[in-house]
């Protein structure tokens, strides 16, 4: 049974940072392709960061330069390491595997099987 915890949320002030974790169990870690996904209030989820099973990264638009996605395989845990916050990153990030093969991106929220249940980023002006 696939199961993913998201952790490390919280309220900072526009130009902070946070460190979001995710950890993971009951599969292979190393073989998913693993993304962070947000929802803000009246809006549709979307796609910030993925990585794939071989380490490749690819980021929305928006967050690039800013972000970082990354994962320790050993610990079986997922990072999002977030500066320059701005209030429109203000949203419900979750964590998300996806098992199969082929595209490891963002763009396609409806392409992963697998969700943590969420932690709320604030970013305040």
């Amino acid at each position: 049974q696939v199961q993913l915890v998201a952790s490390g949320g919280g309220s900072v002030q526009a130009g902070g940072s946070l460190r979001l974790s995710c950890g993971a169990s009951g599969y292979t870690f190393s073989s998913y392709c693993m993304g962070w996904f947000r929802q803000a209030p009246g809006k549709e989820r979307e796609g910030v960061a993925t990585i794939a099973r071989d380490g490749g990264t690819d980021y929305a638009y928006f967050v690039k330069g800013r972000f970082i996605i990354s994962q320790d395989n050993a610990k079986n845990a997922l990072y999002l390491q977030m500066n320059s916050l701005k209030p429109e990153d203000t949203a419900m990030y979750y964590c998300a595997a996806r098992a199969v093969g082929g595209y490891c991106g963002p763009g396609f929220p409806s392409l992963f099987g697998y969700w943590g249940q969420g932690t709320q980023v604030t970013v305040s002006t």
